[in-house]
C-alpha cells in the first residue's frame, strides 16, 4: 500500500507539471461538481454558514457564494501536486506580492514574526511561494498518526521548504520559540472552531463560538509582531498573496491576563471576519465554525 501510493504522487506531481496552472484549476471543476452539485456534502452546513454570516443577502447569491467556496477546494485540490514544481520563473508568471514591504519591516524588528492566517484561496500554495520568495515559513498544523502518510502528505506540502510544527505536539511551544529566532514567519490559521480547554468563547459574524487563544498568549510573551496574510485567486487569474501591516495589540491589553488573552483573540476574529468578507466566496464554508461553546 505505501508504494502504491508513492508510485501514485509521483505520477500525480509529474503529470501537474506538464501543464499550466489554469488548466490544473479548470480540472479541478469536477471535485466541486460532485461535492456540491451532485452528491451535496456539507451543503446543508455551507447554507446554513452563509445565513449566519449574511443574513440579509439574497438566497440566491448565498448559493452562488456557497457553490464556488466549495469548487474553490477542488481548485485547490487540482493545484495540491503542483507544489513540488512551483520555481521562482514560475513565481514571476503566476503570484503577485502585495505588502512585502510588511514582511521586510516586522524582519529587520529581530524578533520572528506570526502570521494570522485562515482557509481562504489555496493557502499551501501560497505558503510555499513565501517560503521560495525568501521567507522561512512555519505552519502550526495538525499531523496524520499513520506515520509514513504523514511524511509523504507533508512532504508534498512543504516541498519549497515549508515546515511544520504539530499543533499538539508536547514540545511545540519550544519549536515555536526557536522558530521566531530563527527570524522564522510563524502561521496560526484560526478560523477554524476549538472548543476547551485550548479555546476561548469569542464572536465570528457576530454569533458566539470558540478560537483557540495559543497565538494571542505567543504574542503577549514574545511581542513578536503580528502580520495578517491572505492568498486569493485574482480576476487576472493570479495568485494574490497578501501582508497587510502589522497589528496594535496594545489596546488589547489590561491588568487580568485572561481578559487580555480573550481581548487579543476577538481583535484576531475581527480581522480575519473583515478578510472573509473581502473574499467570501473564497473562504471554507463546509467547516463547523459555529459550534456551541461551553
Amino acid at each position: 500500500m505505501k508504494l502504491l501510493v508513492k508510485f501514485f504522487v509521483k505520477i500525480m506531481v509529474f503529470i501537474s507539471s506538464l501543464f499550466p496552472r489554469t488548466w490544473l484549476r479548470k480540472s479541478g471543476s469536477w471535485v466541486g461538481f460532485l461535492w456540491f452539485d451532485v452528491f451535496g456534502f456539507r451543503k446543508k452546513i455551507v447554507m446554513s454558514n452563509l445565513a449566519i454570516a449574511f443574513p440579509d443577502m439574497p438566497e440566491a447569491e448565498k448559493k452562488k457564494i456557497g457553490r464556488e467556496s466549495v469548487y474553490q477546494l477542488g481548485y485547490n485540490f487540482s493545484e495540491f501536486f503542483f507544489i513540488p514544481s512551483v520555481s521562482k520563473k514560475w513565481m514571476a508568471e503566476n503570484v503577485v506580492f502585495e505588502g512585502w514591504e510588511n514582511v521586510e519591516k516586522a524582519r529587520s524588528l529581530g524578533k520572528g514574526m506570526f502570521f494570522l492566517s485562515l482557509h481562504l484561496g489555496n493557502g499551501d500554495l501560497a505558503a510555499n511561494a513565501i517560503a521560495l520568495n525568501g521567507q522561512e515559513t512555519v505552519i502550526i498544523t495538525k499531523r496524520f498518526k499513520t506515520k509514513w502518510f504523514d511524511d509523504l502528505w507533508f512532504s508534498v506540502r512543504g516541498a519549497q521548504g515549508v515546515q511544520y510544527i504539530d499543533a499538539h505536539a508536547p514540545n511545540n511551544a519550544f519549536e515555536i520559540l526557536k522558530a521566531l529566532k530563527r527570524s522564522a514567519g510563524l502561521v496560526f490559521v484560526l478560523d477554524q472552531f476549538m472548543g476547551k480547554p485550548y479555546g476561548v468563547a469569542t464572536t465570528f459574524f457576530g454569533k458566539r463560538t470558540g478560537t483557540a487563544y495559543g497565538l494571542a498568549l505567543f504574542v503577549q510573551k514574545t511581542k513578536a509582531p503580528v502580520l495578517p496574510i491572505y492568498t486569493y485567486e485574482g480576476r487576472d487569474q493570479k495568485l494574490h498573496v497578501v501582508f497587510e501591516p502589522a497589528m496594535d495589540t496594545a489596546p488589547c491589553v489590561t491588568d487580568d491576563k485572561d481578559q487580555t488573552i480573550l481581548n487579543i483573540t476577538q481583535m484576531f476574529n475581527d480581522k480575519l471576519e473583515q478578510i472573509v468578507r473581502k473574499h467570501p466566496e473564497q473562504w471554507m464554508w463546509v467547516h463547523r465554525r459555529w459550534k456551541e461553546f461551553s
